[in-house]
């Protein structure tokens, strides 16, 4: 297929504008959005599970890693379940495999690679299950059975944690999905940071929901993987902007929402609005805003076109969008809103991963500040 940059997509391309007060748009012809200044983009996986909990195979974190290194990957998190309410039994890592991974986690750690510990909180009843990361503290093991206050109760105990950073694993899969997403706090809103939009399923309206609930977080996509085929079995990616591979640096690029979700193992994304980058919150309170947006996919096949990019704020909405037919696509548009709180891009490719036309990634939102 014959790539086209997008100051020559542009021309064809076009811009819908949603009737109505929240917002206007225009396209701004002769201007190129261009990568966040100092970050970089960083590939890998925040959700996957080895022998030490519910594995379907024989499997060591110590293989894990190496396996994410040889596919290629920037970083993983291996997070085995760990045991909040009942015994440690076969399905859930036992304190000893505990140290075990985080001892694999610091030897596989280098210039090329960070290898995360992490754990699946895997059980807080029907009320949904979090990935926690950066802590070498277990939670407290509670052996009362179900009881409705320990999802509160557990995010109180994850902001105690300096450092730690939890995840809204695969939101839908259980019955009362996190309570829709209730006992939001300041202080709460500090420990959690990240919401998977995709765990073998689609599960944006949850990342909508938690957004509109008052929760500042980035979308992840992960595999969730319960076989050895680390990174090299699966299309997902989650991606984090840093200026450097360091632990430390993609750990404040979790903490900070500074990231995306994709479905497609390379493509690239950076979005900013008003020079706010994704994940962030805008300084200064205004009803004017720039998006700019750069999504590039190094492949340049044409089943990884970019056919539609959306801008998406409050309860879903979009507020324009472009259509494209390109592997590169620069978009830079003026939007005018007096209460939009967050405003995040969605991307759709000619080939999802069901082989045909569908969304492919999204990023974190910038927060306005209204």
């Amino acid at each position: 297929m014959k790539t086209r940059a997008l100051y020559g997509a542009l021309a064809l391309a076009t811009v819908f504008v949603l009737a109505g007060p929240l917002f206007c748009g225009q396209l701004a012809t002769d201007a190129k959005a261009a990568r966040p200044a100092g970050y970089n983009f960083y590939f890998g996986d925040l959700h996957t599970h080895t022998g030490y909990s519910d594995a379907y195979e024989d499997s060591t974190p110590w293989e894990a890693y190496k396996a994410a290194i040889d596919a290629g990957a920037d970083f993983m998190a291996v997070t085995d379940h760990v045991a909040i309410w009942h015994a440690y039994d076969a399905w859930v890592a036992t304190p000893e495999e505990w140290d075990d991974l985080l001892a694999a986690a610091d030897f596989y750690t280098s210039k090329k690679f960070v290898a995360m510990a992490g754990y699946e909180a895997w059980l807080l009843g029907n009320l949904g299950e979090i990935n926690v990361y950066n802590t070498r503290e277990l939670p407290p093991h509670d052996p009362q059975g179900y009881r409705q206050d320990r999802l509160p109760n557990f995010y109180d105990w994850l902001a105690q944690q300096p450092g730690a950073i939890g995840q809204f694993n695969h939101p839908l899969y259980v019955s009362d999905n996190f309570e829709d997403f209730s006992y939001y706090t300041k202080t709460r809103d500090n420990g959690m940071n990240i919401i998977e939009a995709y765990n073998d399923e689609f599960t944006e309206d949850s990342y909508i929901m938690a957004l509109d609930a008052g929760w500042h977080l980035m979308p992840s996509a992960n595999s969730d993987t319960h076989y050895s085929d680390w990174i090299a079995g699966h299309e997902m990616r989650t991606v984090l902007l840093a200026d450097s591979l360091s632990t430390d640096n993609l750990y404040a690029a979790m903490s900070a929402c500074r990231g995306y979700a994709t479905l497609d193992k390379n493509l690239e994304i950076s979005y900013t609005l008003n020079g706010g980058v994704m994940g962030s919150t805008l300084s200064s309170r205004t009803s004017t805003y720039t998006a700019s947006i750069h999504i590039k996919d190094p492949d340049r096949i044409a089943s990884d076109a970019i056919t539609l990019v959306e801008l998406v704020s409050d309860g879903g909405e979009v507020v324009a969008s472009i259509t494209a037919d390109s592997t590169i696509v620069d978009w830079t548009i003026a939007l005018n809103s007096v209460d939009a709180s967050y405003i995040y891009l969605r991307v759709t490719t000619a080939s999802a991963l069901d082989g045909g036309e569908g969304v492919t990634a999204w990023t974190a939102p910038i927060w306005t500040g209204q």
